[in-house]
């Protein structure tokens, strides 16, 4: 079965503050939709609507048929402790919830109880065994380890349906989120950045899965690439304008659609500014000769003159007659609003003086994180070198970094770190500000030279405001903690520039912000990154692709 997802005048928004209003969007089977906005215009607000897992400020959600499986599967950061893979995907497939239902119904039948409402058990029943069946819950445990395996998760001695999800690697539980995915039954399927963490393997696999559908999705992504291969229409939430609206078409025509509409917008204010301008202009010249021309008569036109004198308060009031039809005129201009200037993440990254001509070596070295072993491996960094790092999850690449940067002492042969190395990192937990203290106070320990006052002007360049500074780290969302990173970046010197994975949770403008940042960026740069648009566009003089423990250039 598949479904069709309606709603009409919705309004979103936390507390007293609305997001959007006034949004329409249908979702039909095959209609695969992007959400994009700037971070915090309510993309995943409005997931949570489509979800029913809140209630809208204003408008409606309608199914049909009512009964339609929607699945929400949030991107989730922490793993719940206590949690198997097995609970992880029943949970995230909807199954185990699917399984509760039916569990309870049946109960009820066999106990003959009526539900709320004077539901008929029997009903109730038979409606909780079709949701199910429509979930896959009867052959999901025949299905997850051929998924799993399909993903290079064998079930096995080591690794079984019953191991905690904090037990797994960050690979390991990358992929099995993917796993939980492509195992759920969903008739409409709301996504929000399903490509967090992924590998290019498991972007592949994602975007098969979500193109092959026969039901509706929304989705919201980071990934440009991904949106380009999937999505059929894309919702922009404009929060600035406070605005949105449904483009037809792909990604990248959205993108033309969208520039061609700003120009116009442009170009539409500055024609009626320059009228309004012009009208406006003349009327002053207008009046102020009405004014001079009535003054001149009185004064010098003769008493006994009256001809004269008549003739020069008629021209006079001729021109206040002119006065009056360009007002008129002003008066009946359609008012065109000024474009509003959107925010934009403008930002370079601090330079450094150079370090040494060798940044980091490596010598027939050997690295063990529990049973995976990283190496033997032999590499060196020269200043100014500029290298891409792609491969699969768990394949080494963190284990890769932190023995370039020293923090990870060699089991075999040797590893070095240059002189005057100053590093500026953003790591994929983006760990350097975390804890429970307040974000300015956590930012000014890392920046000692820099004042409370200059600490809050740079960070509210990066849109972290006064409601952001004030807040604990850790309740940031992880976008907000990114965007803090990009300004830590700013405010130090570095000639050393580390990012994994850069471009999770930021939004589309401050990536591509970022990408022009490293552009002008002359240190050493170490890039690792899944995402395709970022790799063909940061430019690098060398590529190395890390796969199962072993390091190979090309």
């Amino acid at each position: 079965m598949t479904g069709t997802l309606v709603a009409k005048g919705l309004a979103g928004g936390y507390a007293h503050r609305t997001l959007f209003e006034s949004l329409d969007l249908t979702v039909a089977p095959g209609d695969v939709i992007g959400v994009v906005g700037a971070n915090g215009a309510g993309k995943s607000t409005l997931l949570n609507l489509l979800a029913g897992l809140t209630e809208p400020q204003a408008g409606t959600i309608a199914l049909s048929p009512a009964d339609a499986f929607v699945g929400a599967l949030p991107q989730e950061h922490e793993r719940v402790p206590g949690e198997t893979i097995a609970g992880y995907i029943g949970r995230r497939t909807g199954c185990a919830e699917a399984t509760r239902e039916m569990d309870a119904a049946a109960s009820a039948l066999g106990a003959a109880q009526s539900r709320a409402g004077g539901i008929d058990p029997a009903d109730a029943y038979s409606s909780a065994l079709e949701r199910w069946l429509a979930s896959g819950a009867a052959d999901l445990d025949e299905r997850l380890p051929i998924v799993l395996a399909d993903l290079g998760l064998t079930l096995g001695s080591t690794l079984t349906a019953d191991s905690l999800m904090t037990a797994l690697s960050g690979g390991q539980a990358a992929r099995v989120g993917l796993a939980a995915l492509l195992l759920s039954r969903f008739d409409i399927v709301l996504l929000d950045e399903p490509t967090n963490d992924l590998d290019l393997d498991g972007l592949e696999r994602l975007e098969t899965f979500v193109t092959g559908l026969r039901g509706g999705v929304v989705l919201v992504s980071h990934d440009r690439e991904f949106l380009a291969r999937c999505v059929t229409r894309v919702l922009e939430l404009d929060l600035a304008q406070g605005a949105n609206r449904v483009f037809g078409g792909g990604y990248d025509a959205y993108l033309e659609e969208r520039e061609t509409a700003r120009r116009h917008n442009r170009e539409n204010y500055d024609e009626f500014a320059a009228k309004k301008a012009d009208l406006v202009g003349r009327a002053r010249t207008q009046r102020e000769w009405s004014s001079q021309g009535v003054r001149n008569a009185m004064k010098k036109a003769p008493d006994n003159d009256k001809i004269r004198r008549k003739a020069s308060v008629e021209s006079s009031e001729k021109q206040g007659q002119k006065v009056r039809q360009m007002e008129s005129r002003i008066a009946r201009l359609e008012e065109v609003e000024e474009p509003r200037k959107e925010w934009q993440l403008e930002f370079t990254i601090g330079a450094a003086p150079r370090s040494s001509a060798v940044v980091a070596t490596l010598n027939n070295a050997e690295f063990r994180q529990g049973d995976f072993v990283l190496g033997p491996v032999s590499l060196q960094i020269n200043g100014g070198e500029r290298i891409g790092i792609t491969g699969p999850n768990g394949a080494g690449k963190s284990t890769l970094l932190r023995a370039l940067l020293g923090r990870q002492k060699a089991d075999a042969g040797s590893a070095h770190l240059g002189a005057s190395v100053a590093i500026g990192e953003i790591d994929q937990a983006r760990a350097l500000l975390a804890g429970a203290r307040p974000l300015a106070a956590s930012f000014e320990l890392l920046v000692p030279d820099l004042s409370p006052a200059e600490v809050r002007t740079l960070l509210a360049k990066f849109g972290l405001k006064a409601d952001h500074v004030n807040r604990p780290v850790d309740d940031l969302s992880p976008g907000e903690r990114t965007r803090a990173g990009l300004a830590l970046l700013q405010a130090r010197g570095v000639n050393l520039l580390v990012l994994d994975e850069p471009t999770n949770h930021l939004d589309l403008a401050a990536i591509e912000q970022l990408e022009q940042a490293l552009d002008s960026y002359e240190g050493t740069l170490l890039l690792v990154t899944h995402d395709r648009r970022m790799l063909a566009n940061v430019r690098t003089d060398r590529h190395w692709k890390v796969e199962a423990g072993q390091v190979l250039e090309g």
